[in-house]
Formats: C-alpha cells, sequence, structure tokens
C-alpha cells in the first residue's frame, strides 16, 4: 500500500487525480497541500493547510511513495513574472525536493507541450527549467506530462479559453502524426494517465505527450 502526496489538488488537473487516487485500492493515504481546506471528507485523506513560504515546515516528516504535482497558473492570472516564475517553477521544485527528503521514489509532474529550458517564450521555458531541476533530483522514477490545451470546465470564468477549447475539439483530428502532441486533451484523462502510469513506473525518466497519456487510459 502507497501513500502519495499532491500539490495543486484545487486545480483542474489536480481535482481528479485526487479523486482517482482516492478511489484507487493501492495507495492507504492521499495528502494533499493546499492553501486553504476543500472542505472534503474521506477516510484516506489527509489535508495540510501551506504554500510555498510555509511548506518546509507543513511538510516536515511526512514521509511518501510518490509526489503528483499539477501546479500552475496563468500570465493573466499572475502578471507579475516573479510571481508566476515561483508557482510554475519554484514550488513544483521545492515540493519535489522536500518529497525526495522524505522518501518519495517517484515524481508525476503536470508541465506543458513544448517545454524547453531553451526556450525564449518565458512560459515554455520556465516549464522546461522545471522539468530540468525536478530531473536533476534524480528520483528512481520521473514521469513527465506535457499537454496541450487542457479541456474541462474549470470554477473560475475564462471565457478566452473557453473559446480555444471549442475551437481545439472541432481541429483536433487535424493534428496527426507528429503533430498529435498539440492535440487537446481533457483534464480527467491526464490525471488518469498520471494514476495509471504509477501502477508500473518501471522507467527512470519517461515524457508523455497526448499519444502516450491517451494509451495509458487503455
Amino acid at each position: 500500500m502507497k501513500k502519495a502526496i499532491i500539490y495543486g489538488a484545487s486545480g483542474l488537473v489536480g481535482s481528479y487525480i485526487l479523486e482517482y487516487l482516492l478511489n484507487n485500492p493501492n495507495y492507504e493515504q492521499i495528502i494533499i497541500v493546499v492553501r486553504k481546506d476543500l472542505n472534503i471528507q474521506h477516510p484516506k485523506l489527509k489535508i495540510l493547510i501551506g504554500d510555498f513560504h510555509s511548506l518546509d515546515n507543513v511538510v516536515k516528516g511526512i514521509q511518501t511513495d510518490e509526489i503528483y504535482i499539477a501546479l500552475g497558473t496563468t500570465q493573466k492570472k499572475t502578471p507579475d513574472k516573479k510571481i508566476y516564475y515561483q508557482i510554475d517553477h519554484d514550488y513544483p521544485v521545492l515540493a519535489s525536493k522536500l518529497a525526495k527528503e522524505n522518501g518519495a521514489k517517484a515524481v508525476f509532474l503536470v508541465s506543458a507541450v513544448g517545454a524547453n529550458p531553451n526556450s525564449s517564450v518565458f512560459y515554455t521555458k520556465t516549464k522546461g527549467e522545471a522539468e530540468e531541476d525536478i530531473l536533476n533530483l534524480n528520483f528512481d522514477h520521473t514521469y513527465i506530462f506535457r499537454p496541450s490545451m487542457i479541456l474541462g470546465n474549470r470554477k473560475e470564468n475564462r471565457p478566452l479559453e473557453k473559446g480555444l477549447k471549442t475551437l481545439f475539439k472541432i481541429i483536433n483530428p487535424l493534428f496527426v502524426a507528429s503533430l498529435s502532441k498539440y492535440k487537446g486533451i481533457e483534464a480527467s484523462d491526464i490525471a488518469k494517465a498520471m494514476v495509471n502510469s504509477a501502477d508500473g513506473a518501471n522507467e527512470r525518466v519517461k515524457i508523455l505527450h497526448w499519444k502516450e497519456m491517451i494509451a495509458l487510459l487503455k
């Protein structure tokens, strides 16, 4: 029986990760780190209230086998690049480092298609640097999930994103062969792929795009 810790459990992908892990008989305890209580009760669930600045103390001595990271923001929501970088890079890297110190052997990270530490685009560069720094922590298993447009209904209203999601559903069939990684994917499918991949994690490093994620749903 395993223990897992989730960061980003209140978000679109993270809420599905939480749901799937709570319903997975292979796990005895699921720990989530959130800024405020989600008012969810489950015998396997442990809720820790904290953020980037308090994390060191919040997770002190919390032993886990796996860490799931679905943290992220948008430039509209977080226009300050310093805070954006903290959420998309610093927080995932710190959370991973602390989890490894607490015994975690595997990390499952939601990144983004095109993530590249050498990119000239701030968004993809930040994601790429987060990936690189987490890889350098040398977990036994590092699985990086790189979705394109994440489909699903968010709690907050994002009109532009809604329009893009509708467009992606129409143009998805056009992304074939090597372009398949640009296909939009449901948040629930990303989460399911992450949880399913943990059951048979046997590779040290694995990068998963649309095709690899969809294959894990079968």
